[in-house]
Order: C-alpha cells, then structure tokens, then sequence
C-alpha cells in the first residue's frame, strides 16, 4: 500500500464535499504544506521494529521479538511480533497512551500512560522512522489515590524535548516486564503554516459503567456516540484535538476508576498519534480527591506548566502551534453554576484571571501570533432551555479580556448541542451583560471586530440539549446561585431569560459531532483565515455531515 498524499497540501484547500476524507492506520499524518505524509506502515517499519529491541530486551528480558519463524529477532523485523515471557506476565500493562504538546508544539511533547500498580523503569524510546528508536527519556510518575475505591493509579509521563519542527516520529512507551506500546508524534510546525486542529466536549464512555440485577448499565452518561466521535476525529487526522471538558463523567459513576479507564481506552486509539488537550469540565470535579476535586485530571495529564499553585496545576495553560496561540482556562474557578462533587469557585483566589490578562497581552503583542483561540467549558452563550444556560460568572470575568485583547474564537462544551455566535465585542446593556454582536454575516466573519463562541458539547454524552432550544432567539442566564436544595445536593441556580441577538446558527437536528479547522496562514501583509465545519454524526451508522461552515479572518499581525 502507497502512502496518501498529506490532506494539508499546498494544492490542497479547505474540505469542498460535505464529506470528510477517511484515512486507514496507513494514511499520512497531517503535515506542513507541499510536504507528503509519512504512513503508519512506515513509520513502524524495518528499521523502527527492530530499534524496539532495545526497549523490549531492557524490560527486565522478559519480552522479545519473535519473527515468523519462530525465531528471536533481529532476523525478520518486518513481521516480528512482541511477546511476553509467563513468567513476567502479571506486570501491569501500558494503559493509556497518549500525548500532549508542550509550551513550544513544534519542539516538545509529553508522551504519558498509566497503570494501577507499581513499575520499574518506566521509559520511553523514540526516533525518525529512518533512525528508530535510538533515543531514550525516563518518564517521571504521579500518583493519586481515588477517594471513593482507594485504588491507586500511577501515570507516567515522558517529557521529550529538542524535537525538529514539522516532523514524524515513532516512539515505544513501557516499562519492565510489559510489552511495550507504539505511537507516532507529529510536531507542530515553527512559524506561520496550514494545519488542521479538531474540537469538542462532553463525551462520556461507549462502554459498561456498572451491573445491576445482572443488567448492563452506562452510569457516566457516555453512549455508544462517545466511540464514534472518536473514530471521526481520527478520520480527518487533525494535527491535535482540544477537549473541552467533561471527558469521561467519572464523578458520577459508580466506579472511577473503570470509567476513566474506558475513557482512555477509547480514546487511545487517537490520542496516542495526535495531542488531545484538555481544559477540565465539572465533571473532572471528583469528591475526595486532592483538595478542590481535580486530582485525577491532573495526574493524567501533563500540559504545559502555567505557575499555578499546587492544588490548581495543570488547571490552565497555553501552547503554540503556528501562528495560533491556544489558551486552556478552567471555568469552575469564576462561574456561578454549582456542577461538580463540591462547590470551588474562587478557587485561584484571582490567580488564573492574572495568568489570563498576561497570556492574553502577550499574544497580542507577538508579530508572530496571528490568532487566539481560547477553550474552555462551562458557556457565555446558550439558546437551550431546561439545560445549564449561560454563566454570568463567565461573562462578568472573562468576556472584558476576551474583548479587550481581541480573542478570536472561544470553544465550549457543557451544553450538549452545537451552537455558533455572531462576533461578539461589549455588552447591550442588559443585567445579564448580554454580549453585543458587531455583525450579523455568517459564512465569513472578521475576528478582528469581534469573538466568536462556539458550544461543542455533542461528544457523545447520553443527554443531549438539542431539543430544548428556546423558540425564536432567547437565552437563560444563571445570575445568581441560592441555598443548597436537598434534593440535588447543589446550590439552586437563580436563571433571568434575555433576548440572544448574538445567535448565529444552532443545530437542533443532530446531537452528537465535533469541529474541525483549518488553518491557513495567508500571505505576508494580507489576512490568514480558519475554515471552520461543524460535523455531525449522522445515520445508523454515524456518517458524517456538514451542517456548518464558515470562515473567520483577519489581517496578519506582521502587516
């Protein structure tokens, strides 16, 4: 099989069919313009399999490479296969993998697993597909105990530094006595170049939360779309893909620790090729553990290090990839809306709004940036009724920086439906602070003059919102939380209905998808744009359907 052309090729501009191109575990990994992919194939050929002697024959000799003739490697690489000694078969296994980009994508990358034991030697080794993999780095551990089963997970995270930008590498992740697991990394390019990132929230679980009189149950609201949203985004090989909250729901199952586990084994099977960022929901928000909640989010991820305290780190960040500078903010710091297992707002003490301001000025101020793209989770925005609504917490603290530093697009889960605002810049002087559109076209849109909202949150949770908008354009916004009510646990949300002249486009057809965009830097003293498409899931089998596009521009900060 041939490798495929690079879906980013200069020839090659933003999707023209309402159907997005399909790639194999042999299709090219998205790359800088004018450049062909690497496959799969490749990337795990000759020379890299028998590079992965080195890491098997380290792991304490217990697993080694057997070629089809029975044989120990290094004889027949290309159809070696990995196996495990008995004797060292009860090492916990690499669960997990995934990566994560670092401050500067083009040159650092976190690759990261877990287990739920103790292991020796955890390490990750990598390399070009020519070179295999001759490099090596120990990955450092974390550890939580989970409050509610007293189970410990440990993760495992490789810090890999002084990669070349806008390249391919293979990398084998492990530790003694278990085989190991293979993945690919593609950096980030250096500079101003196309590339295609992908976005959602809410997803929940495609598998078995917990059994009751013998019955099968899902108790972390996941359903059987949380497995095909994952399978679309690998469809589009995207550079990386933001999550915008509520991941796996593991606050209100049944069992934590299973839930995040099929949490990662679903999603593993992208987020081991590409980066999935994460800005965490309320529903990463897990009675007992650590001391606001967050310490599973925390432990499984490593994102780059934004000098928050100890009990808020690796709660928000940014990285930059291109001319596009991306900004992770953790809402449940500043909105009103009581969500999680225990109540936190205020949390940072003002310290992540600071942190905010500066990352914000300077973007802003970098002739290298074209673009800032803040996620996030709980919304500003919502026309769905008898749902969450929108925060005025939200709108009181972050929609004035937003404005005053020109963020271009802000992407939301939370609520389960798709939604898109018309740029927005001020307030029409209501008591909600209902955000002010500055102009009503909706195919292309001028960031320059206003942000653009967008809901994200049909990640294949089993509740979506998209029936529940309001008739016309109207909006609930919690202004106000009140007592406890004991039937929920929670503090009442105290709701006051505006008028939305902000509304651009709401999906009440179809629950569950995610967006893409594609960027492309433009030419020097002109404007870039981002195409963005909102992709549905669609039919019995969860085809994909373009319900919206629309293109944000505008001019270069070096013109």
């Amino acid at each position: 099989m041939t490798d495929r052309e690079d879906p980013h090729s200069a020839d090659s501009g933003p999707e023209s069919s309402a159907t997005p191109p399909v790639s194999s575990p042999d299709a090219g990994q998205s790359g800088s313009a004018g450049q062909r992919g690497l496959s799969r194939r490749r990337l795990f050929g000759a020379s890299a399999v028998a590079g992965i002697a080195g890491l098997a024959v380290g792991a304490g000799g217990a697993v080694a490479l057997r070629g089809s003739n029975g044989s120990t490697a290094p004889a027949w690489p290309r159809s070696a296969e990995l196996v495990t000694s008995p004797d060292r078969a009860a090492a916990p296994r690499v669960s997990g993998l995934h990566l994560q980009f670092g401050t500067d994508a083009a040159r650092e990358v976190v690759v990261s697993w877990h287990t739920t034991g103790s292991v020796s030697a955890p390490t990750v080794r990598y390399g070009t597909a020519d070179s295999g993999f001759g490099t090596s780095v120990q990955a450092q551990t974390r550890t939580y105990r989970d409050a509610k089963s007293g189970i410990e997970i440990q993760a495992h995270h490789a810090r890999i530094t002084g990669l070349s930008p806008d390249t391919d590498y293979v990398y084998a992740a492990g530790h003694d006595g278990a085989p190991p697991e293979l993945g690919t990394i593609r950096t980030a390019p250096a500079g101003r170049a196309k590339f295609r990132f992908t976005s959602f929230g809410d997803q929940g679980t495609p598998t078995v939360g917990k059994i009751v009189d013998g019955k099968a149950l899902n108790d972390n609201l996941g359903s059987q779309y949380a497995g095909d949203v994952t399978s679309a985004v690998e469809s589009l090989a995207p550079l990386f893909n933001l999550v915008n909250g509520d991941l796996c729901y593991a606050n209100i199952a049944t069992d934590r620790i299973r839930t995040w586990n099929d949490w990662w084994a679903n999603n593993s099977r992208s987020a081991r090729y590409r980066p999935w960022m994460p800005a965490p929901g309320n529903h990463e928000n897990e009675g007992g553990n650590g001391p606001i909640g967050y310490q599973a989010f925390q432990t499984y991820f490593t994102v780059p290090d934004a000098g928050a305290e100890e009990h808020a780190k690796g709660l928000w960040y940014s990285f930059t990839v291109g001319g596009v500078r991306v900004i992770a903010v953790a809402n449940d710091d500043i909105c009103l809306q009581d969500g999680g297992n225990s109540y936190v707002k205020g949390y940072s003490g003002g310290a992540q709004k600071r942190w905010l301001e500066t990352e914000l000025a300077k973007a802003r101020a970098d002739k290298g940036i074209d673009w800032v793209v803040v996620f996030m989770h709980q919304v500003a925005i919502s026309s769905a009724d008898k749902f969450n609504g929108a925060d005025l917490g939200v709108r009181q603290d972050w929609l004035p920086l937003f404005d005053k530093y020109q963020v271009d697009l802000v992407l939301c889960g939370h609520e389960h439906h798709y939604e898109r605002s018309h740029p927005v810049r001020g307030v029409t002087g209501s008591e909600t602070l209902t955000p002010k559109p500055v102009d009503t076209r909706k195919d292309v849109v001028d960031t320059s003059k206003g942000t653009v909202h967008l809901v994200i949150g049909g990640g294949g949770t089993s509740a979506p919102s998209n029936q529940l908008f309001f008739p016309g354009d109207k909006c609930r916004v919690i202004t106000a939380v009140g007592a406890v009510d004991p039937a929920t646990g929670k503090k009442t949300p105290k709701y006051v209905l505006e008028d939305a002249p902000w509304s651009a486009f709401k999906d009440a057809e179809y629950a569950y998808g995610f967006c893409s965009f594609d960027v492309d830097p433009g030419q020097p003293g002109g404007n870039t744009t981002i195409t963005g498409t909102y992709y549905a899931l669609s039919g019995p089998t969860s085809e994909l359907k373009a319900v919206d596009t629309f293109t944000l521009t505008r001019p270069r900060s070096d013109r």
